[in-house]
C-alpha cells in the first residue's frame, strides 16, 4: 500500500528558549544568555545539513515555523542565519515560504515587529496566555496584562498578513465569568488568529510537581468541559470560527498554514532539542512483523545537554522513531480528522485505507449521531463524518471507539 503525501512539507525550527522553567509545559527549556544561545545557533546550523542528508522528500518546504519556547528571544541577525542555513540546505519554495514566529509579549517593539516584517515572517504568534494578572503570574510568565494588550496593538500595526494570540484555560478554580472576560479582551483587539489551549498538567513539570503534592488541583472535568464549550460558542458568535480543536481563525486564510500539516499527515522536519518530523514512505517496505511500512515519524533528544552532546560529536540528535503501518496511520488519520471542524473524507478514507468507516462502524455511528456528536454530511466534494461541538469536547474518545478492519 502506497499513501500519497498530502501538500507540500513544512520545517520546523524547536527553539526552547524560557526565562524560567516552564510551569506547564515539559519541553526543554534553557536560559538565553548571549554566549548560550549564540552556542545553541551554532549547533542548529550544523544539525541543518545531518538532517537535509537524511530527508528523502525532494518537494520544496512551503512553511518555516520558528516556535517552541520563546524564538522572540533571538537577534533578528540569529534568526535570518538560521533561514539562510534552511535555504542553503534544504530547498525552500520561490517565492519565500510562509515564516512563522512566536514571541513573547515582551519582546515585541515596532522596531522588532518591522525587522521580523522584513526578514520575511508572515504570522506572528503572541504568547499572551492571560489577559488577567493574577493568572500571569501564577504560570510565571514575566508581561503583565497591559504589555499583553500593547503587544498585540503592535503587532496589527506593524502589517503581519496573521496576528495570532495564544490563551490558556481550565485553571484551577477559573470560573466561567473570569473566562468570558478574557474572551471579551481578545475579540476587542481584533488578532486574526486565537489558539486557546485548555490546561494540561504534566508530571515533569512544576505544576506536575506541586500536583502530586496536593498543593494543586486541575479543575473537574465538568468545569473544563464547560469552558471548552464557551470558548467555542463565544468565539463563533463574535466571528472567530473554530476549525480545529483549539484553533479559531476570523477567515480561512488565517488559519495556520504550519500546524495543519500535522492534521492532515502531511510530511514535517523538526530541528532543535525534542523537535518531531513525519514523512511518507514512498513505496511500503517491510516492517518488523512483516506488514507495510508508510510512514515514519521521528524526534530528537528532548533536553538540550543531551541534544548538544550528539551535536558535538557530529551525530544526529536522534532519540526515537517509529513506523506506521496502514493501520497505525489509519488510527491517526481517523483521530486527527476527528479534532477538526472539517472532520473526516469518508471516500478520501476509503480509497487510502480500504476501509469504508459508515459500513464497519454502523451502530457506533448511529448511536454517535443520535447522542448529538457525529453528524454524516453529504456535498459536492462527497461525503464526510463531522465531530458536532459535543463530539469535539470528547474527539480523541469518540475516535478510539471505532473499528478500523485496515487490510495490510
Amino acid at each position: 500500500m502506497t499513501i500519497p503525501p498530502q501538500g507540500q512539507p513544512g520545517l520546523y525550527l524547536h527553539l526552547p528558549f524560557c526565562s524560567a522553567i516552564c510551569p506547564y509545559c515539559d519541553f526543554a527549556v534553557m536560559r538565553a544568555g548571549e554566549a548560550l544561545r549564540a552556542r545553541f545557533v551554532d549547533r542548529l546550523v550544523a544539525e541543518l545539513p545531518l538532517a537535509a542528508g537524511a530527508w528523502a522528500d525532494p518537494r520544496p518546504f512551503d512553511t518555516v515555523y520558528f516556535g517552541g519556547g520563546t524564538p522572540s528571544l533571538l537577534m533578528v541577525e540569529e534568526l535570518a542565519r538560521l533561514l539562510d542555513a534552511c535555504r542553503e540546505h534544504l530547498a525552500l519554495t520561490t517565492p519565500a515560504p510562509w515564516v512563522f514566529l512566536e514571541a513573547n509579549p515582551e519582546d515585541v517593539t515596532p522596531e522588532v515587529c518591522r525587522a521580523w516584517r522584513r526578514l520575511g515572517v508572515r504570522t506572528l504568534s503572541l504568547g499572551v496566555q492571560s489577559f488577567d494578572d493574577g493568572v500571569l503570574r501564577f504560570l510565571g510568565r514575566r508581561h503583565t496584562a497591559a504589555k499583553a494588550r500593547a503587544a498585540v496593538e503592535k503587532a496589527k500595526a506593524a502589517g503581519f498578513d496573521t496576528v495570532s494570540i495564544d490563551l490558556i484555560f481550565g485553571l484551577p478554580g477559573q470560573s466561567a465569568a473570569a473566562w468570558r472576560r478574557e474572551l471579551a479582551t481578545a475579540v476587542a483587539l481584533a488578532p486574526d488568529h486565537l489558539s486557546c489551549y485548555q490546561l494540561t498538567i504534566h508530571p515533569r513539570t512544576v505544576f506536575g510537581v506541586r500536583a502530586a503534592r496536593g498543593q494543586l488541583s486541575e479543575l473537574p472535568e465538568g468545569a473544563q468541559a464547560a469552558l471548552f464549550e464557551l470558548t467555542h460558542r463565544v468565539l463563533a458568535d463574535a466571528g472567530w470560527p473554530a476549525y480545529e480543536v483549539s484553533n479559531f481563525a476570523r477567515s480561512p486564510e488565517h488559519r495556520s498554514r504550519h500546524n495543519c500539516k500535522y492534521w492532515n499527515h502531511t510530511p514535517y522536519l523538526g530541528l532543535g532539542p525534542s523537535a518531531h518530523s513525519f514523512a511518507i514512505v514512498p513505496h511500503a517496505s517491510a516492517g518488523t512483523a512483516g506488514a507495510p511500512v508508510v510512514a515514519r515519524r521521528w524526534w530528537n533528544e528532548p533536553r538540550l545537554r543531551s541534544w548538544e552532546q550528539r551535536m558535538a560529536a557530529g551525530e544526529r540528535p536522534l532519540a526515537g522513531e517509529e513506523a506506521l503501518g496502514p493501520r497505525e496511520l489509519g488510527a491517526e488519520t481517523l483521530l486527527l480528522g476527528l479534532r477538526t471542524t472539517a472532520g473526516v473524507d469518508l471516500d478520501d478514507f476509503a480509497t487510502r485505507f480500504g476501509v469504508d468507516l459508515l459500513a464497519a462502524n454502523a451502530l457506533l455511528v448511529a448511536n454517535l449521531a443520535a447522542e448529538g456528536r457525529l453528524e454524516i454530511r453529504s456535498g459536492p466534494d462527497g461525503r464526510r463524518l463531522v465531530p458536532t461541538l459535543q463530539g469535539l469536547a470528547v474527539a480523541d474518545g469518540v475516535a478510539a471507539a471505532f473499528d478500523l478492519p485496515i487490510p495490510t
